[in-house]
């Protein structure tokens, strides 16, 4: 890790906290919502501007890990009519949301672009083996020309989506349905397989043909690409709570840092992957019925939404005061265990 990656990082983060805070700022306005500031970063300000007009405070804060849009009535009671807590229940749900969509949604452009740079879009269609006849799947029956279609009972459409199903399903023998000669056959393919932090994935052994692009074939593959990041992500989080995952390999911005850094050093499409990864995984976890994070707020909206009446906010409070001391705890290990892992 070095004062480049670090740079790297930062910016990265910044980036996303800004989009992720510009999608509550843009939907509070919308519904005319009465905002104090908004700001980048934390703790004690650096620059802060008040518009004449508004009466907003825009800041930039020394560190450049988080932000928040402050609204009136957010927290707290009050009589302004334009307050946060004065909105329906509708509206403060857009607006708790709309951070992570805007995440999500900035993780797709980020595929777009990263299918754009690409020279060519990867298809399943098996193109050579390497290693030759001596490849674990050539041995199993796969041949080049054979067309996946499916991996499993997963419908596989790109490249992207052939190399995480082989990786993820791949420990086991693999049930492959393929297009050859016109027909449709079934093969089973044992792969070989690594182990990284406890984990044993298996390991694609084959290449694959790439088609030029086309317009359509730009936002198809785009479609697929960020379908498929969003499924990862889920999965993840699912492998990581049944314990597929253990807590060796969930990492924080100092071990993201690590990894940006070498995807930098990859390709500039290597770090456009795991920026579009990253800000999807950090709208999808704000999602989370977690309490504290937008997930958890916008259960309670909802609550209130089917009740027609609100949780008492002192309530509430407390769950979201337990919820944040327990996170901060969590991130607290997380970010010790990636220190550690830097000296060792």
């Amino acid at each position: 890790m070095n004062f480049l990656t670090v740079i790297y990082a930062v910016l990265i983060f910044g980036g996303m906290v800004f989009l992720h805070e510009f999608g509550h700022y843009l939907f509070a306005r919308i519904f005319h919502v009465t905002i104090q500031e908004f700001a980048i970063g934390m703790g004690p300000r650096l620059v802060k501007r008040t518009s004449k007009k508004t009466g907003i405070t825009y800041s930039i804060r020394l560190f450049l890990i988080g932000g928040f849009v402050s609204m009136d009535g957010e927290d707290s009671e009050s009589d302004n009519p334009n307050a946060f807590c004065k909105k329906p229940a509708w509206q403060r749900l857009i607006i708790t949301g709309a951070g992570a969509c805007m995440n999500i949604i900035t993780g797709v452009v980020l595929s777009l672009c990263m299918v754009l740079s690409s020279s060519l879009l990867g298809t399943t269609i098996v193109a050579r083996f390497p290693d030759g006849e001596s490849a674990a799947s050539y041995q199993s029956g796969l041949r080049p020309g054979d067309e996946i279609r499916y991996v499993g009972n997963t419908r596989v459409h790109t490249d992207t989506e052939l190399t995480y199903e082989i990786t993820r399903q791949g420990t086991e023998p693999l049930r492959f349905r393929v297009l050859r000669d016109g027909q449709e056959q079934t093969i089973t393919v044992t792969f070989s397989t690594e182990e990284e932090k406890g984990v044993s994935y298996g390991v694609r052994d084959f290449q694959v043909y790439g088609v030029e692009k086309t317009v359509g074939g730009v936002l198809r593959y785009t479609w697929y690409q960020s379908r498929s990041s969003v499924k990862m992500i889920w999965q993840s989080l699912g492998d990581l709570i049944t314990g597929r995952y253990g807590i060796e390999a969930v990492s924080g911005p100092v071990g993201v840092t690590g990894v940006i850094g070498q995807a930098a050093s990859v390709s500039a499409t290597s770090l456009l992957y795991l920026c579009a990864l990253i800000s999807m995984n950090l709208g999808i976890f704000n999602l989370l019925p977690i309490p504290a994070l937008d997930g958890g707020r916008m259960f309670f909206q909802l609550i209130e939404i089917v009740r027609r009446k609100p949780v008492d906010p002192k309530h509430e409070g407390y769950v979201h005061a337990v919820g944040m001391v327990v996170l901060l705890a969590f991130m607290a290990l997380i970010t010790f265990k990636d220190i550690v892992s830097l000296f060792r």
